[in-house]
């Protein structure tokens, strides 16, 4: 049983979630003051970036979820009830 993932299906996932989290560092960084870009900036990009990493590993667990699912065939289990019979 193969149940790993790939990065492809992880970034096929995610969506518009990366450009979500992209646009979200953009607009703090482009509403900073001049001078205080660090200050300004930091906790909107790191509130950003908690939120994006909670959806990447939630959305990385489901693929894998899925997989070991997939990976099951309850119709295997019906053939073997239906050999006994």
């Amino acid at each position: 049983m193969d149940d790993k993932i790939t990065v492809q299906q992880l970034k096929e996932s995610l969506g518009g979630d990366m450009d979500e989290l992209l646009a979200e560092v953009v607009k703090a960084i482009n509403n900073a003051r001049a001078g205080k870009i660090i200050a300004d900036s930091e906790e909107p990009v790191r509130d950003a970036s908690a939120k994006f990493r909670q959806v990447l590993y939630q959305k990385a667990i489901e693929i894998r979820q899925q997989q070991s699912e997939s990976a099951f065939s309850p119709s295997a289990d019906s053939a073997e009830s239906d050999v006994a019979q």
